[in-house]
Formats: structure tokens, sequence, C-alpha cells
């Protein structure tokens, strides 16, 4: 008998070993600071102080659905009504859209820019990638088009973890934008995790998934086969552009070669040749802007 308590004892203390290290490491992800963040897109030459100075921003505060604050700019330096929200990357913030929001207003579009919850100035505890994220992006959205009003013409660029968070908003939520670019997103959550458990730990994703999968639903509330932009990218109907890297091994391209062919309707796809995870624009801008030029010729007005 003390044997059985003994093993059962071991069992349940590895059990919640486990579910808590994993789903701690997912909810409280590490974040960039500021310094590094400028300091690497300083170095890549994709991002310039005295210029980011310069702009002419309008803070804004948008009080999320969840009991938080989203903080964000608007760099609107055009008489136009083209408008593109840049939603970021997990452990980045927006200081790593700067160099889209510069692409953007080159374009001749204003843009916005604004920290995903828990990242940079926005409040939240917790990173959900893309859950709870969705549903402030569409706070985001619905303030812009307040703003601007029924003339508004509105595009979403969403990079990695952004890019979930723009198709799960787009697929789930409203398919309110009149199109969408997604640079490196995955095709669900726990594949991806699966991936990034073998990459990284060496380990077989039923050792750990079946575990911290009720860890996660029990601590922040939702269920990770809910995290699919597989499952919402086929009921976008507005366009979307797909990006990826084929160097990157952090997020598979595959995985976005598997998204575009699961859309329906106007869609295109721009597979990079060189870049890491996100490097797709440092690593090749002359194609990345010319890929978002011919999508935007042919899809939009």
């Amino acid at each position: 008998m003390k044997k059985i308590v003994i093993g059962s004892l071991i069992f349940l203390s590895y059990l919640f070993f486990i579910g808590f290290f994993f789903s701690n490491k997912m909810m409280y992800i590490k974040k960039k600071s500021d310094q590094e963040l400028m300091d690497r897109d300083t170095d890549l030459g994709l991002f310039q102080k005295s210029n980011y100075d310069k702009l002419e921003k309008k803070e804004f505060t948008i009080p999320s659905r969840f009991g938080y604050d989203i903080k964000g700019l608007l760099v609107a330096p055009h008489q136009t009504n083209r408008y593109i929200i840049i939603c970021h990357g997990v452990t980045v913030n927006k200081l790593n859209s700067v160099k889209y929001m510069n692409l953007f207003l080159e374009k001749g579009f204003n843009v916005v820019i604004y920290d995903h919850r828990r990242h940079g100035d926005s409040g939240g505890k917790t990173t959900s990638y893309g859950h709870y994220e969705k549903y402030d992006l569409q706070s985001v959205v619905h303030w812009v088009k307040k703003q601007v009003g029924e003339s508004l013409s509105l595009g979403i660029h969403g990079e990695s973890m952004g890019a979930v968070t723009t198709l799960l908003y787009a697929g789930m939520v409203e398919d309110a934008a009149d199109f969408y670019i997604a640079d490196c997103p995955f095709t669900d959550l726990e594949a991806q995790l699966a991936y990034r458990l073998k990459v990284e730990f060496k380990l077989p994703s039923y050792f750990v998934l079946p575990i911290a999968k009720p860890f996660i639903k029990l601590r922040d509330h939702y269920s990770l086969h809910e995290v699919s932009p597989f499952k919402a990218v086929q009921t976008i109907r507005k366009p979307v552009l797909f990006i990826h890297s084929k160097e990157d091994d952090y997020i598979p391209f595959d995985m976005t070669s598997m998204l575009y062919e699961k859309k329906k309707g106007p869609k295109k796809l721009f597979l990079a040749e060189k870049g890491a995870h996100a490097m797709s624009y440092a690593k090749n801008r002359e194609e990345y802007s010319k890929a978002i030029d011919e999508f935007l010729a042919e899809f939009t007005l």
C-alpha cells in the first residue's frame, strides 16, 4: 500500500511539474526589451531612431473587453482613406512594427501600430498566441473605423503571432478589413507546440501536450485547439497575401503553404528565399515590397 501511495505521489508530481512548467513557459514567455529591438533593427538598417522620433505620432488607448488597456500609435501623414494596422509577433512589441510602418508609409498608407496584451505598454497578464489577441485586434479595427468613417479602406499586416491573430480575427471574429497580409503564421497552436517540443526539448508531443493542455485550460481559460488559423482561414472571403521564408526553422514554411491551399477565394503566396523566422522582409526587401505591390494591384482599389 505504501509503495502505491508513493508511486501515485511521484506520478502526480510529474504531472504537475510538466503541466505547470510548460503552461508557465507559454503564458509568461520571456519578452525582448525595447533596446534589444531597436539595436537589432538598427543593425539591419530597418530602424533609425532620429527618423522615428521626428514622426508625428498620435498615442491612443483602447479598452480591451478583458479589462486592460491596449496602447498604440497612429501615424497619419497622408490625406488618404487608406490605413493599415500592423500586428507584431510574440516576445516583441510595436517597435518591431516600425519597419513595416515605414514600408506602408512609403506606399501611401496611414499606419496604426499597437502592443498586444502583455507586450509593450499594453496591459494583460498572459500571452495566448492569438486567442484573446484576436478580440483586441477587433477593438483596434473598430477604433480606426470610428476615427476615419465609412470611407475607410483598411488592411491588416501580421507577423508570426500577429499573423495568427490576423487570420483568427478575419476567420473567427469578423472579416471586416479589405485585405490581410499574413507573414510566417503557424497552422495551429498544437501543431506548432509539437514541432517546438521536438526541436527544443527532443520530446514527442504525447509526453507533454496531453498534460499541458488541461493546465492551459484551467489557468488561462482557453483550449489549444481553438487557436487554429487552419480552421479559420477557410471562412475568410477577403484577399490574403501569405508570406514565409523558406529558411524559417522556427515555424516551417510549409505551414503557410498549407494555409494558402486551404484559403478560398482571392489569395497570393510569396515564399522568400532568404531569412530566418520573421526575417523575410529584412533579408528580401525588394522582393517583399514587390509582392505587396502586386497583391494590392490585383486585389484592392
